[in-house]
């Protein structure tokens, strides 16, 4: 599983032209899952992203994290991010996890995340997404579970 999470000013992901999510300062989080992936990982990449410490305190410093700060979380599934692009001009998704699976933990991720208190919006599962947002920093991390 992995987390591609941006330190944001705001995001917010619009389908068809509707906006179906939308946050404040927060996490933008891409989210890929691969095949071996399960709601153990999921779970432990959730607490992750929750107690990763991206966000500055009155020094400055990277300390605070999104509980600290009341931020806000966009999750938004991305099957690109577990693409293998080592070798060749197309990338290969033999890793990427069947629909099915993949559904069922981007949902159990997300409710995860709603159950430790963080306001979380997402994106639509499958569907052409744009996404918007003003990175604050740029501060981008992969996290890897």
């Amino acid at each position: 599983m992995i987390g591609l999470l941006q330190r944001v000013k705001q995001a917010s992901v619009v389908v068809e032209g509707e906006c179906v999510g939308r946050i404040g300062q927060g996490i933008l989080l891409l989210l890929g899952i691969e095949k071996e992936d399960d709601e153990n990982k999921a779970q432990r990449l959730c607490q992750r992203v929750l107690n990763y410490r991206i966000f500055s305190d009155a020094a400055d410093r990277m300390n605070l994290n999104l509980q600290q700060i009341k931020g806000e979380l966009l999750v938004v599934s991305q099957f690109t991010l577990v693409a293998d692009t080592r070798k060749g001009n197309r990338p290969s998704f033999s890793s990427a996890a069947d629909p099915q699976l993949s559904e069922k933990l981007y949902e159990y991720f997300i409710q995860q995340a709603r159950d430790s208190g963080i306001q979380c919006q997402t994106g639509q599962f499958g569907a052409d997404m744009q996404v918007e947002l003003i990175n604050d920093g740029p501060v981008t991390f992969q996290l890897s579970i």
